[in-house]
């Protein structure tokens, strides 16, 4: 199922009507690439004439967070970030800056199989993980 019609789906099933807005709502932030807050996001659409609610770009950001349509990414300074999760997007961590508030996606092959290791050691099997690293230059 490509990803406009996961879109109207899970706003169908979340109570909310599928609308022109919430779809360019959706197409900028695949389009903005990285981490984005929901006033970067609703800046960019207004800046480009879009007429959109505040509410409409929140909302509809946190209905695609909720569903695992976007990840969202906390980074202790009480500004949710987002970026879209598509079926080409891999997976990564995270490094966050403490002193630019840049935020580095990292993979680490031998980090993945340890924490596999480390649940399975205490009899669970992982299933999803967030893993942020906060770190300043030397």
């Amino acid at each position: 199922m490509d990803t406009n019609t996961k879109l109207k789906q899970i706003l169908r099933n979340e109570g909310f009507r599928y609308t022109p807005q919430r779809q360019m709502v959706w197409n900028e932030l695949r389009n903005m690439g990285g981490h984005h807050d929901c006033e970067e996001i609703y800046d960019e659409l207004k800046g480009k004439g879009t007429r959109v609610s505040r509410a409409t770009v929140y909302r509809t950001i946190e209905v695609l967070a909720r569903n695992g349509l976007i990840r969202k990414l906390e980074v202790g300074d009480g500004v949710a970030r987002y970026e879209a999760k598509e079926d080409g997007n891999h997976h990564h961590d995270h490094m966050i800056c403490i002193e630019t508030g840049d935020i580095i996606e990292f993979y680490n092959e031998e980090l993945e199989r340890l924490q596999e290791e480390i649940a399975e050691k205490h009899g669970y099997e992982l299933v999803r993980h967030v893993h942020q690293l906060f770190v300043k230059k030397k």
